[in-house]
Order: C-alpha cells, then structure tokens, then sequence
C-alpha cells in the first residue's frame, strides 16, 4: 500500500509539473506560425524558446512515440511482461526456500532461472535499438518542430518585468 501511494504521489507530480504546461493543439500545430528560420543563430535561438514552450507537448510526443515501439514490438512486451511478472511471482510466492523432494529451492534458484530465460528472451527482442530509434525519431520531430516554430509575440517580452 505504501508503495502504492508512492506511485500516485509521483504520478499527480508529474501531472502538476509537465502535463500542466500542455500547450492546446491549436498552438502545436498552428501552420501559420511556420516558417525556415534564416541562419543557424536563429534556428538555435527558437529551439531554445520551443523546447521550453512547449515541453510538455513534446514529452507527450515521446511519450506516443514509446507506445507506438512498445505495441509494434510485441516480442519485446512479452519480454519485459514476463521479467515484471517473474520478480513480482517470486517476490510474492517464494519469500522462503521451498522443498520439492530432496532439493531446497531458494530465491536464488528462481531468479537464476528466470534469468536464464528471460534474457535471452529480451536480447532477442532488441530492446536497444527500439530505445535508438525512438531517441532518434524523437530527437527528429522535436527539433524539427521546435527550428520550424517561430517564437510568439510574448518571447519578446520575456526579460522585461511587470510595473
């Protein structure tokens, strides 16, 4: 239960922190706003202003992009189901050394063999070069979108201060 209420507390966290800088889906994606920057300086200049801008839109394309990896690579969630699963069935079901005839069966027999199977399982799965691509597709669409992007009207004002 503790662990639990770890979780949620983590989770409304996160919701506080980034998923509230959401920006709306008029503003992503308004094609007005699009345009070839003119050097390398401003390019670097509204990459720098987007990626603050719009950083929880930009988690949430990560984070769709990661579904899409992990649902286009079944092996690999069958994989990482089947390690998730092994900890948590013997974590809960074998705490203590169990006797099958004359062998004692301890955590250890149960982790090496899981082990012993589910790593080969997630090696064949090519968790690697999912976790290449999806920083690569990433990396692709959110510095595309941000060099796109012009800055609005309000980054303009950023440094000067309220009367």
């Amino acid at each position: 239960m503790e662990q639990l209420a770890r979780v949620g507390e983590v989770a409304r966290h996160f919701r506080e922190t980034k998923l509230s800088t959401l920006k709306p889906p008029q503003e992503f994606f308004d094609h007005r706003q699009l345009s070839r920057p003119a050097n390398m300086n401003e390019a670097t200049s509204r990459i720098t202003y987007n990626t603050r801008h719009f950083s929880g839109n930009y988690l949430l394309v990560i984070l769709i992009l990661a579904a899409y990896a992990m649902l286009t690579n079944p092996l690999l969630l069958i994989a990482l189901a089947f390690l998730a699963g092994g900890f948590a069935a013997i974590n809960k079901f074998a705490p203590e050394p169990v006797q099958v005839g004359s062998q004692t069966i301890t955590q250890k027999h149960l982790y090496i063999g899981l082990f012993v199977i589910g790593l080969p399982l997630l090696y064949i799965a090519s968790p690697i070069s999912t976790f290449f691509w999806l920083v690569g597709s990433s990396a692709i669409l959110i510095l595309g979108h941000a060099s796109l992007m012009e800055p609005g009207v309000e980054s303009e004002y950023q440094g000067v201060e309220g009367v």
